[in-house]
């Protein structure tokens, strides 16, 4: 094991802050930090945006997502990379999408069920309990 390696957080995309506080405090039950502005030069530099980015830590446990919204995001159709969370009541978060208008995917496997859910901009989260 590399002890020199730590996890630190998991970047992702948003449209709207409000998409974003809706799924992360509203379903996920996260903290929200004060939002920050990357400027048009660091944004382009880093990710070949001509435009500001509005940047938001959305926190809880050992969870840290850092959001940069963009009002012209839109995730990929076909969606493969995802984030793994662990939750202590799956039955809970599941009903909260499946309330929400989410996508949530159960599948069968082996005595379980592999369960993912996407947010409001499609982001992709396999959760587990």
């Amino acid at each position: 094991m590399n002890d020199d390696i730590k996890f630190v957080h998991t970047g992702l995309a948003a449209s709207s802050e409000e998409k974003a506080d809706r799924f992360f405090i509203n379903i996920l039950g996260l903290e929200k930090s004060e939002p920050k502005i990357i400027d048009k030069k660091l944004a382009h530099t880093l990710f070949g945006i001509d435009d500001e980015l509005l940047m938001i830590h959305y926190r809880g446990g050992t969870v840290d997502y850092e959001i940069f919204v963009h009002r012209e995001y839109i995730a990929p159709e076909k969606q493969i990379a995802h984030s793994c969370i662990k939750v202590n009541d799956l039955e809970k978060i599941v009903n909260k999408c499946k309330n929400a208008g989410l996508k949530v995917i159960e599948v069968p496997k082996g005595s379980g069920v592999i369960t993912f859910i996407s947010d409001y901009d499609g982001n992709l989260f396999e959760v587990k309990e």
